[in-house]
């Protein structure tokens, strides 16, 4: 039994004129489709919060979800354009989609961690606990947030490293930079010094920097001196914290830091580097046991060695 060339060819032509030009609509739709997700999702956040968008906060959580959102878009148009074509090839929908599903259960049972990663990809992004350009630390990797998915969170730290971390290891985030920052000092001193007149130079430092119109911008509240913290080894250390604009806080504090030590210099402030004082203990009758000091004289061959000690009177 023969095919009938000409009667195929007659029908693959009719074919050809009625389902090709559709197929080849649905082929541009999906291009235009791909290319405008990101601009369909930039729009949306710029129509919801027009007033907003000069905030810096805001900006990144629409980068962050426009992103998502253009993903989103993306994967729907791409399945709505294959179910189409299969339906214009005359190929039954239904038991492609039976099929599917079989094979998505399947899939899902062998890939639990992806669907992990999706659903806890879903509530960070819910719950806006990380955003594009956020300096954050999740599982054990810290760095600034260069992409958000609902798989991973693409970090890079200070040296250059990026790292790459599931949403399904995330069970606690830290972030630096939620809406504002802040950066904690602790200021050492010797023992001599006048606590008032450091915690008054701190303060004129502060306001100095906080008039700079290179950081004044970034510092939102003058700084606020908790007090003396604590008495160390060879220092008494005062606390104190300002607050910035997210991520600026270490810029900041690099720069208020150099001030005061150029300020500490110029009022004779002491700032101490870490000592030991030996103390060998007297006896009853208030005697010290001697000290043998070994002096080191010219060269290591020649040794200068001498004894003290205190007595009574």
């Amino acid at each position: 039994m023969g095919i009938d060339f000409t009667t195929y060819l007659d029908e693959t032509i009719k074919w050809i004129i009625k389902s090709g030009p559709r197929i080849v609509v649905i082929l541009v739709l999906v291009f235009l489709g791909v290319k405008l997700s990101h601009v369909v999702a930039g729009r949306l956040f710029t129509l919801v919060g027009r007033r907003k968008m000069m905030d810096e906060e805001y900006k990144k959580r629409a980068d962050t979800l426009s992103a998502v959102i253009a993903y989103l878009i993306r994967a729907t148009v791409i399945i709505l354009a294959a179910l189409m074509i299969l339906a214009e090839l005359g190929i039954p929908i239904g038991p492609v989609l039976a099929a599917a599903g079989v094979v998505g259960l399947a899939v899902g049972f062998g890939a639990q961690h992806l669907v992990q990663d999706v659903i806890s990809g879903f509530f960070i992004l819910l719950d806006d606990q990380i955003r594009v350009g956020d300096v954050v630390q999740v599982a054990d990797k810290g760095g600034l947030v260069e992409r958000l998915s609902l798989r991973m969170v693409v970090l890079r730290d200070l040296s250059g490293n990026v790292h790459y971390v599931r949403n399904g290891k995330i069970d606690i985030v830290t972030n630096m930079t939620k809406d504002y920052s802040r950066y904690v000092f602790d200021i050492g001193v010797a023992y001599r010094e006048d606590v008032d007149e450091v915690i008054e130079v701190i303060k004129q430092v502060d306001k100095e920097l906080r008039n700079d119109p290179a950081f004044g911008p970034d510092i939102l509240e003058p700084i606020e001196i908790l007090g003396l913290d604590q008495f160390g080894e060879s220092a008494v250390m005062i606390k104190a914290r300002t607050k910035t604009k997210p991520i600026k806080q270490w810029n900041v504090a690099r720069e208020f830091n150099r001030r005061l030590k150029k300020r500490f210099d110029e009022k004779n402030i002491e700032i101490p580097f870490p000592h030991v004082t030996l103390y060998l203990g007297q006896d009853k009758a208030g005697h010290a046991p001697p000290l043998n000091v070994a002096i080191e004289d010219g060269s290591r061959d020649t040794l200068k060695t001498r004894a003290t000690g205190t007595s009574p009177g």
